[in-house]
């Protein structure tokens, strides 16, 4: 009995230590568990990927703003900015894209407005040499003149306007234009003198009638204005 009796303490004791055992076992199990997956090992490989990858998307971003910007010219007149810049009204459109495919679907636009452009100012200075005969035989006292002169005044206005709207609000060339005197910078500077020489015979014309003293002022900013526009659409064809 007595022996019995020890070998129970005994097996009392073994089954306490095993019991022990099993519970830091399953303890440190469980904290293994509860720690991230990735060792020392791996998190600077993954901090490595992460750093490669946020230098790829960066050149991704810088390539895609360069991209953007050679689409378009540095230098162009406001108005194209404010329909056709990189935030300009019309890219607000998905319609127009800032893509390489869309500036060229642009610059078939442009061509189009380009060529009413032309007819456009045919037009008015057609009407400015017939306003420039008609307001001389009027100012001789032909009164039939005058009316006439009323008309092609007011066609050469509108046909003037609507040119100079075409040039204004169409989009921009793909790239800069070259510097220097080009034929393209020549009717630029002319375009300058004839837009402010327009001005200023529709300005003095308003005060004829009470300052006839200024008729030879409006004539010359005709003539001037005349002069400029036909030697502007000489020289861009050459």
């Amino acid at each position: 009995m007595t022996y019995i009796k020890l070998n129970f303490l005994h097996i009392r004791k073994l089954s306490f230590v095993f019991m022990i055992c099993i519970l830091a076992f399953n303890t440190k199990a469980q904290n293994s568990l509860s720690e991230p997956f990735l060792t020392n090992d791996t998190i600077p490989a993954v901090a490595e990927i992460s750093k490669t990858n946020a230098i790829s998307d960066t050149i991704e971003v810088v390539s895609t703003m360069q991209a953007k910007d050679s689409l378009l010219p540095s230098h162009y007149l406001f108005t194209q900015r404010w329909l056709w810049g990189e935030n300009g009204l019309k890219r607000k459109n998905e319609k127009y894209p800032l893509t390489l495919e869309g500036r060229q679907h642009e610059m078939d636009i442009r061509a189009n407005l380009n060529k009413w452009h032309r007819i456009a100012g045919y037009t008015a200075l057609t009407g400015m040499l017939a306003s420039g005969i008609t307001g001389q035989l009027s100012a001789n006292g032909n009164q039939n003149a005058k009316n006439l002169h009323s008309l092609f005044t007011g066609v050469t206005n509108v046909a003037y306007v609507g040119s100079l709207s075409l040039t204004l609000f169409s989009p921009p060339p793909m790239g800069d234009r070259e510097k220097g005197l080009t034929s393209v910078n020549a009717h630029r500077y002319l375009a300058i003198i004839h837009v402010t020489s327009m001005l200023a015979t529709n300005v003095l014309s308003a005060f004829l009638p009470n300052n006839p003293d200024l008729i030879p002022y409006h004539r010359a900013a005709a003539i001037t204005a005349f002069s400029t526009l036909f030697a502007a659409t000489i020289v861009i064809n050459i």
